[in-house]
């Protein structure tokens, strides 16, 4: 895919990009060891058209290591919601954004026209069909081989950032994070 979004973008479409942080990361990890280059995801998202809200969504954990990712994400003009990480007995842990991200989509599609939800999680099929039902340009972006093939299907375009990986990816193993 050379253009990305270029069916049905103009420049007078407001947008709204939900980043779901987590997903994006484990599944550059699995994928290729690096880390999500979400300066360019977003630009990409937006295209020419005009950002109402950015949202990333972001765990933050005991040792509050990412900090610094936070501030970078706050200096791209991408509010972030924080939750704590949570230690289950046992030392399961949990930090789910789920339904956060579908109060927010449902609340910003009211003064927007498209909702990008950056994230391959299968989970969100249910509201990218409701978003749909609203009237809304519903678009996500996600690794491929990671993403739901009910989410790749509903949506009204769907971007493989497997197919731009010099663009979407940058280095960063586990001595980089």
């Amino acid at each position: 895919m050379t253009s990305i979004f270029n069916s049905a973008q103009y420049k007078n479409q407001r947008v709204a990009v939900l980043i779901d942080v987590q997903n994006l990361y484990h599944s550059a990890r699995a994928l290729f060891q690096k880390r999500v280059n979400f300066k360019e995801l977003l630009s990409s998202a937006l295209g020419e058209r005009q950002l109402v809200r950015a949202f990333a969504y972001v765990v933050r954990t005991k040792t509050g290591e990412e900090k610094s990712f936070f501030e970078a994400l706050t200096k791209l003009g991408i509010d972030i919601r924080v939750k704590d990480l949570q230690e289950y007995y046992g030392g399961m842990k949990k930090a789910d954004w789920d339904v956060g991200i579908a109060v927010d989509a449902i609340k910003t599609s009211e003064i927007v026209d498209v909702i990008v939800i950056a994230s391959g999680d299968g989970d969100y099929a249910p509201l990218v069909e409701y978003l749909k039902n609203q009237g809304r340009r519903v678009e996500v972006m996600a690794f491929g081989r990671s993403a739901s093939a009910k989410l790749k299907e509903i949506a009204d375009e769907f971007v493989d950032l497997e197919e731009n990986t010099k663009r979407y990816l940058i280095k960063g193993g586990a001595k980089d994070e």
